[in-house]
């Protein structure tokens, strides 16, 4: 989901009109799920909690994906998906990988996240897609409850905070692992149960966290978990990077079940020349270096982690009269392992 910052590289035209024919799906996240600035929005190099309209990352908040152009199984229906919410606390051990980092959410209830592991983006600047939410550092909107961490996205409160387009109408959060984690290759992966609603733009993406110097989309960013709330069958994997070129695959939910009805495991294998997408342990999309011509493969150098919950923006449109709040993103756990013999 990527977010466009509005600060130093505020988004070219071209790369929103390349947004808005794609429907500015979240190919991650936002197709700039997290804005051009390292965290998905805000101005790039600010790290902690950022002030209003400087948000540390920068990729678009939520970049729609582009072409659902995946280079294999893209767009596939599993009819056997191997997890459907299936607790996974029992260990995090994995054959042929090694854990790295993670976060699994077990603080007191009602305390903030873990500041040692994520900071907040903080602003109501639009991200880079239009989107309608103010992010708050506040518990409000992100906290540790009965072990996960829940991202509220409200109407309530909201009117204390100035946004893009004037009095702000909703608060959400936005976190990030810029300066605390960040990786080069490995299994990335988080346990999940989504929001739902016209308006809804949950992510969970990473970004190059050399953002700040090469700013977005030369970072690259890879959205691994990106849904819309009136379509909370389909997961979104994206990759964004240089031109107008950001392959994205999709993966649904059988039966017409739904991502909102139970938690589910996302993930990305990440190699030299290749990022394998995963939902419940199935495969459902493949992207490789082979791009087109005058495009660049930004996928080899590290890379943080984002989550976050868009209002609005030009992929899901704004809520309407059906949009119940508040509305939440919960997750179970968030982890990243290294492939046994490499290094990270």
């Amino acid at each position: 989901m990527r977010t466009l910052s509005p600060l130093p590289w505020t988004c070219a035209p071209w790369i929103l009109a390349a947004l808005v024919a794609a429907g500015c799906s979240g190919g991650g996240g936002g197709t700039i799920h997290g804005s051009p600035t390292a965290a998905g929005g805000g101005v790039a190099g600010d790290s902690g909690n950022s002030t209003d309209d400087a948000s540390v990352g920068g990729g678009l908040d939520g970049a729609a994906p582009v072409g659902d152009s995946s280079s294999s199984s893209s767009d596939a229906t599993n009819a056997t998906p191997a997890e459907s919410g299936a607790a996974d606390d029992a260990g995090t051990a994995i054959p042929g990988w090694t854990l790295t980092w993670s976060d699994e959410f077990n603080g007191p209830d009602g305390s903030a996240v873990d500041p040692t592991k994520w900071k907040h983006d903080v602003g109501g600047t639009g991200w880079g897609n239009d989107e309608l939410e103010y992010y708050t550092d506040a518990t409000q909107n992100a906290v540790v409850e009965g072990g996960n961490l829940v991202i509220t996205a409200t109407n309530q409160g909201a009117s204390q905070y100035t946004c893009s387009y004037g009095t702000c109408q909703y608060t959400s959060a936005r976190l990030l692992t810029q300066g605390l984690f960040a990786q080069q290759y490995g299994r990335f992966e988080a346990r999940a149960q989504m929001p739902t609603g016209k308006g809804l733009w949950p992510a969970i993406w990473m970004l190059g966290d050399n953002i700040d110097t090469v700013n977005w989309p030369a970072c690259g960013e890879i959205d691994f978990m990106e849904t819309i709330g009136t379509d909370v069958t389909t997961n979104h994997g994206s990759l964004h990077m240089p031109a107008s070129y950001g392959p994205t695959g999709t993966y649904t939910l059988p039966g017409a079940a739904s991502f909102a009805d139970a938690f589910h495991t996302f993930a990305v294998e990440w190699e030299p020349g290749t990022v394998a997408f995963y939902v419940d342990d199935q495969l459902y999309e493949t992207q490789t270096s082979a791009v087109p011509a005058g495009d660049t493969w930004e996928f080899d150098h590290t890379f943080f982690l984002l989550i976050n919950v868009a209002v609005g923006g030009q992929w899901p449109g704004s809520p309407d009269s059906t949009t119940t709040f508040p509305q939440t993103l919960k997750v179970d756990w968030v982890r990243v392992y290294q492939k046994d013999g490499t290094e990270p």
